[in-house]
């Protein structure tokens, strides 16, 4: 028995001298027979975890290491394409619309004037009447001159009482357009609309003007409803907008 004994510590201080870990990887308890069940010594480490745990940590084997497969990567892929794909169609969709929107502004200026003028025989703001007429209204309304034109063409208005800014407030009294007195509307891109008689692009006439509009919207409102040239037609601008379509220009509807 004693053999067995001094065999069973030797081949233990062998183990330990040839560990990886440097530690002692035994714990040798001598309890052949205990309880009537034979025991066995329990492998553990310093730090209480299993030899072979310790083992296969220091192997790399006991890491998850796995990496994305082709098809994962292939999915993830798709999923991002088909997010950005949606992104871009929103975005688009939202500028088509406040491209529309900006159009039927010009409709809705546009069959204002026209409903008035066939109401009264005057243009809104050139009235000679508009005074008389809404002598009630407060601030009462200044006339026009009566000479067939809008003049005074500004983006600007206020409370002014040039023929310019005094349409608007005339429309508005003819409960035509929605809005506060003389000011002046905004459009769908922050700016403002002015109507006149004013010289664009060498043609002097009534115009319907919207300020502070992107480039690239005005060259597609021209191209889709005019002839596509900045100085040309029925549509035109302040600038060549289809030369540099970053920057804000003036646009105007021949009315």
């Amino acid at each position: 028995m004693k053999a067995v004994k001094r065999r069973f510590f030797r081949n233990a201080r062998r183990r330990a001298v040839g560990s990886r870990e440097g530690v002692w990887p035994c714990r040798p308890t001598w309890a052949p027979w205990r309880h009537g069940r034979k025991q066995v010594a329990q492998p553990t480490s310093g730090f209480g975890r299993d030899v072979n745990q310790r083992r296969a940590i220091v192997k790399g084997k006991g890491l998850d290491q796995r990496g994305f497969t082709l098809v994962e990567l292939a999915i993830v892929l798709v999923i991002i394409g088909i997010i950005l794909g949606a992104v871009l169609k929103g975005q688009e969709l939202i500028n088509n619309a406040k491209m529309k929107r900006a159009y039927n502004q010009y409709r809705e200026v546009l069959a204002a004037i026209y409903t008035y003028y066939d109401r009264y025989g005057k243009y809104p703001g050139d009235d000679p009447n508009a005074a008389t007429r809404w002598a009630t209204a407060t601030p009462v309304p200044t006339s026009g001159n009566n000479d067939g034109l809008i003049t005074g063409f500004t983006f600007g208005c206020t409370t002014q009482t040039t023929e310019t800014c005094q349409a608007w407030y005339h429309m508005r009294l003819t409960n035509l357009l929605v809005g506060t007195g003389a000011q002046a509307p905004s459009n769908a891109y922050g700016g403002t609309i002015g109507i006149g008689y004013v010289g664009i692009q060498g043609l002097t006439t009534h115009w319907i003007g919207f300020d502070n509009v992107p480039g690239d919207v005005c060259q597609s409102l021209d191209e889709q409803y005019d002839d596509g040239v900045y100085n040309t037609g029925s549509i035109r601008g302040s600038g060549d907008y289809k030369t540099n379509p970053n920057t804000t220009y003036d646009i105007y509807f021949r009315l």
